[in-house]
């Protein structure tokens, strides 16, 4: 299955370069490039895209309101995009409530070829925390910085003392097979759990699953 993807930067080199790169890769094909957020969004609607690279921060509307309203359940689009937010800084401000917002991770707008068409193939099949490199490193920043979210824990009460530990190591970063090695059970129970967690807390990827975490204390950040 080809990957459609969407990008959508204030620079036009950005977009040219970024579009190359990933039209020149088998599976992935650039179905549209948009200027700002206003155009990110009318885009989306029109072009579905499996994936929108998405830049922080743009004129007429920056990518979080863009991200926020692409992802909205009253958006009118057949399929729900993953986004994967673009930044220049390490830690940048806005990228936390980009990923609350319900991006699937973001990526250093320097980062090297292949580690930007690896993070779009790996998004695009919902792995997202594996994708980005730093997105762990941000999601503890500013956890750290957040005060604990009572509601967040009050969440957890659906899940079954079984599920409440396959979160608290997606939280710690675990793929499925550590979790399996360190709770002593199979893979594919591993993954029927995080699937149950995620059903039950409608969370969209692992990156959701780590903030939840943070959020209601089950992990403490480094």
């Amino acid at each position: 299955m080809t990957i459609e993807v969407l990008i959508a930067d204030d620079q036009a080199m950005v977009r040219a370069g970024f579009a190359a790169l990933l039209d020149a890769h088998e599976g992935i094909t650039v179905t549209g490039r948009a200027a700002d957020g206003l155009e990110a969004v009318s885009l989306s609607a029109r072009l579905d895209p499996d994936v929108i690279l998405m830049d922080v921060r743009m004129p007429e509307l920056d990518g979080i309101e863009a991200t926020r309203r692409i992802l909205s359940p009253a958006y009118p689009a057949a399929k729900t995009p993953k986004i994967l937010m673009l930044t220049t800084f390490d830690i940048d401000d806005y990228v936390y409530d980009a990923l609350q917002a319900g991006a699937s991770g973001f990526l250093l707008k320097d980062a090297l070829p292949e580690e930007l068409v690896h993070a779009v193939r790996v998004i695009a099949a919902g792995d997202a925390l594996l994708a980005p490199r730093v997105t762990r490193m941000m999601i503890e920043h500013f956890a750290a910085r957040r005060p604990r979210a009572p509601q967040a824990r009050a969440r957890l009460n659906e899940l079954t003392e079984r599920e409440l530990e396959v979160l608290t190591l997606i939280g710690r970063g675990r793929s499925n097979a550590e979790i399996g090695a360190e709770l002593f059970i199979a893979e594919q129970t591993v993954k029927t759990h995080v699937g149950k967690v995620f059903a039950k807390l409608g969370l969209r990827d692992r990156v959701h699953a780590v903030i939840l975490a943070y959020d209601a204390g089950l992990v403490e950040p480094a």
